[in-house]
């Protein structure tokens, strides 16, 4: 088995004030940012990881949250710095780092690009005031439009948009003047999803009032032909970029790459030596995190992947890619022969989920749309 590229996720787990539809490790910040203590355990998480490789560069990085833009420049560019210590880059490294509107400052964005981030990701998520609101969101839509531009004057040419549909009484017009509106910024990725009533949320217990499945594929289709027609590249299933623009951290994941996962509740995924895969977790909660730093102990568990696994975390990841992958990486990245999911194929192919195209894992539009029912073909 070849080893992978390997990309390192870094985790901030705080928000001014957690969204009703979140289901991430997030938590409102209640007293002051423990930003120093924070990232010293970050780059300790990272030290220890680091003797997990043997001189392996990373190829990405992505800060995530939470709201990392909560943390400060200054913060962000001691974190990159001592993670450059530690770590080769590769060339032409992204660095990307989720900010949204309403809490960053203006200033911060020209010392967000200082510090090496060359990749910003903006949760838009709507840009009309009603959805907003419904969503629990604390920017306007101005507000949001604002952060893009101090953005583009701070010297980012790679920006990503985030932008929801299916949202709480949101009609198929309306879900069309927000992605037009979107589309008109002109940025180099859009990530274009439905909103999803995740369990334990206050949405999952108290559900709004979101669009039937009918509405919802109507306006999936009509935002897939808008941002078609207006230059973008859909090449994952919420994913559409410009030409040469799509996020190589996120394709890493979906290739079955390999990461690092520093922070509060951040997963890593390794190939060992000796041919096995193994998933490993950070401590969840902030405090917690905070805590392990004092005993060298962030790893909550970890678990070695079986082989029955590793084929449905591969195609979980691999045939969310609108162009798919090659055979042969199915077996270079778990180590499983192909043969063995040589039945799966013949029915996916059979049932025109997967398209018959030789030497490669490439689902077809039906399969793309019942993307569940394809996976599970190879779960048995």
């Amino acid at each position: 088995m070849i080893s992978p590229p390997l990309s390192l996720y870094i985790h901030i787990p705080w928000c001014v004030r957690k969204c009703p539809y979140c289901d991430f490790n997030s938590h409102a910040v209640k007293q002051g940012l423990p930003e120093q203590a924070y990232v010293d355990a970050l780059l300790n998480d990272l030290s220890l990881d680091s003797k997990l490789i043997d001189g392996r560069q990373l190829s990405s990085i992505f800060i995530g949250g939470g709201t990392p833009s909560l943390f400060s420049s200054t913060a962000v560019a001691r974190l990159l710095e001592g993670i450059e210590r530690r770590f080769a880059f590769a060339e032409s490294m992204e660095i990307t780092l989720e900010a949204n509107p309403g809490a960053v400052e203006a200033g911060s964005f020209a010392g967000y690009r200082q510090a090496g981030v060359n990749r910003l990701s903006l949760g838009f998520q709507s840009l009309q005031t009603s959805m907003l609101q419904a969503l629990g969101r604390i920017h306007s839509p101005q507000e949001a439009r604002d952060a893009y531009t101090q953005a583009r004057k701070a010297g980012f040419d790679n920006i990503n948009i985030d932008l929801m549909f299916g949202l709480p009484e949101q009609t198929l017009a309306m879900a069309e003047v927000d992605l037009a509106a979107a589309i008109e910024l002109d940025s180099e990725h859009l990530s274009y999803y439905q909103l999803t009533l995740e369990p334990n949320t206050p949405f999952h217990h108290a559900p709004p009032a979101v669009p039937d499945d009918e509405k919802l594929w109507q306006m999936q289709q009509q935002g897939m032909e808008r941002l078609a027609n207006a230059g973008y590249s859909h090449y994952e299933v919420s994913a559409y970029a410009r030409q040469g623009r799509e996020c190589r951290h996120n394709i890493n994941y979906w290739r079955f790459g390999d990461y690092l996962g520093i922070g509060a509740g951040a997963h890593a995924k390794l190939s060992l030596a000796d041919g096995r895969v193994k998933r490993f977790w950070k401590q969840r909660h902030p405090d917690a995190y905070l805590a392990a730093d004092k005993t060298s102990d962030f790893i909550q568990g970890e678990r070695l992947l079986a082989e029955e696994d590793l084929v449905v975390e591969f195609m979980m990841n691999a045939l969310r890619l609108l162009e798919g992958v090659e055979l042969n990486l199915f077996e270079c990245h778990t180590g499983v022969a192909p043969e063995k999911i040589e039945t799966a194929l013949q029915q996916a192919v059979a049932r025109e989920l997967l398209q018959p195209v030789e030497q490669r894992l490439c689902p077809s539009p039906l399969g793309q749309r019942f993307l569940n029912d394809l996976i599970s073909l190879f779960s048995s």
